[in-house]
């Protein structure tokens, strides 16, 4: 009987874990998103924010990496801006989009372990790599399109958006980089399931006695990183607003 009991115990315990609510991430990007371990500020912070859930996450992230690596679209999308595509993609290697296809294929692997998630979150930490090449003229229209489509492809239309503000870095291209910043605000704030992230204080560092705005953030700016994209998921998930400033506390 004491058995039985345990054997009971433990498939009810199954059972009730099956039926927890998941909230579900797609953490993605170039080096900052890269340099982010989920596990130093991300994960602690979502057992905070969801006690009562299960949290998975996949991460798709390489360093200097353009937006048109994750939009199909983005050739059509350039050539409207005015940009010369042909030359723009001269040293491409015909990569096309490597990294959307790897986004569908580890959702879809993570969507088997989790296939009633209550929410799904895509956190996009990426712009550094337009801006210093001077293609900011179709950032914005290439961010919501990329948005778009992975609400088409994982039927997910109340897909969360949670974009990560490029910093304070500003040292090549700065009318690039200021154009590329107002675009991610601004599609952050015109979806309705969208917030915002400010970095301009993860990336202070001191070189040689002076503080400077680097390019990437230090270890506890990348920890902030990950605890702000869950906040500010958190806010979105229960229909709350996010907060304007861009710094969830």
């Amino acid at each position: 009987m004491k058995h039985l009991a345990l054997l009971l115990f433990a498939l009810c315990s199954s059972l009730s874990a099956s039926d927890k609510p998941a909230h579900l991430f797609i953490l993605t990007g170039q080096s900052n998103m890269a340099g982010m371990d989920p596990k130093l500020g991300f994960e602690p912070e979502a057992k905070i924010a969801f006690p009562d859930a299960d949290v998975a996450y996949i991460k798709v992230a390489v360093g200097g990496m353009p937006i048109r690596y994750w939009v199909d679209e983005w050739n059509d999308i350039a050539t409207k801006h005015g940009v010369d595509v042909a030359k723009a993609r001269e040293k491409d290697k015909n990569k096309g989009t490597i990294f959307y296809p790897r986004i569908l294929e580890q959702f879809a692997a993570m969507l088997k372990e989790h296939p009633n998630a209550k929410s799904v979150t895509f956190c996009w930490m990426q712009g550094e790599n337009d801006s210093k090449t001077g293609l900011h003229a179709p950032y914005a229209d290439a961010l919501k399109q990329l948005i778009a489509n992975l609400r088409r492809d994982l039927k997910r239309p109340d897909l969360n958006v949670v974009i990560g503000r490029i910093s304070d870095h500003e040292r090549i291209n700065p009318p690039a980089w200021k154009i590329v910043r107002e675009s991610q605000v601004a599609v952050a704030q015109a979806d309705p399931h969208g917030a915002w992230i400010d970095c301009d204080d993860l990336n202070n560092k001191e070189v040689k006695g002076i503080m400077t705005n680097d390019l990437h953030y230090t270890k506890p700016g990348y920890e902030l990183l990950g605890r702000r994209f869950v906040r500010q998921a958190k806010a979105l998930i229960e229909g709350k607003e996010p907060a304007e400033n861009g710094r969830p506390e």
